[in-house]
Order: C-alpha cells, then structure tokens, then sequence
C-alpha cells in the first residue's frame, strides 16, 4: 500500500482555541471568512475546523511552505472584522504545533455532493 505522493509537499499548522459559551457561531463565521480569504487570496492550500470532545477548537491549516505562509501573513490583517470576531470569541490561544507530513491517505472531499 502506498500514500499519496504530496504528503512531502505539506506544510501544516495546527491552531487551537477554547472559546468564550455562546461565542461558536461567530467564531465559525469568522474563522471562515478569514481562511476562505487565505485561500483565495493568499495561498493557502485550504483548511479545516474541528470541535473536540475536550472542549477545544482546532484548525488545520495547510500551505505550500514556510515562505508562502509566512508572506500571506506579511501581507498584514486578511480581514479586520473578521479576526475581530475571531479574537473576541477565543478565551484561550494555545500555541501553534507545526506538523511535518510523513503519510498522506485523506481523499479530497467532494463539495458538490453533501451526504
């Protein structure tokens, strides 16, 4: 069996958060705004948001490298309301973990079709 070949192409980061009760639907409309813009806009290969059953907030960001996040954040605020919100709804910022990709079997997830 073998992974897929861009597994060493990755650069990941992995964010977390503990937010305020009653702040999650903001957090997730900014959070969503803010990486639609990195995408988009800035380079970023995309990302993901996941609620854990330890109460905190994860995101899973990947880019084509250091240099290329790195510029996207130079560029200055992706969108100042947006991290505002952000901002105002983390009670907790816990540090960033960088993940090297030794492995990769996720598939791409198909957006036109919901299950």
């Amino acid at each position: 069996m073998s992974s897929n070949s861009n597994f060493a192409k990755c650069f990941i980061v992995l964010y977390r958060w503990r937010l305020h009760p009653g702040s999650e639907a903001s957090f997730v409309e900014a959070w969503s705004r803010v990486s639609d813009v990195l995408r988009s806009e800035r380079g970023s290969l995309g990302s993901r948001l996941h609620r854990g059953d330890d109460g905190l907030w994860y995101s899973y960001a990947q880019w084509p490298g250091v240099t290329a996040r790195d510029d996207a954040f130079a560029l200055g605020p992706v969108d100042s309301a947006a991290g505002q919100s952000m901002k105002d709804a983390i009670a907790e910022r816990l540090p960033e973990i960088v993940l090297e990709c030794t492995a990769d079997f996720l598939l791409p997830i198909d957006h036109g079709s919901r299950a």
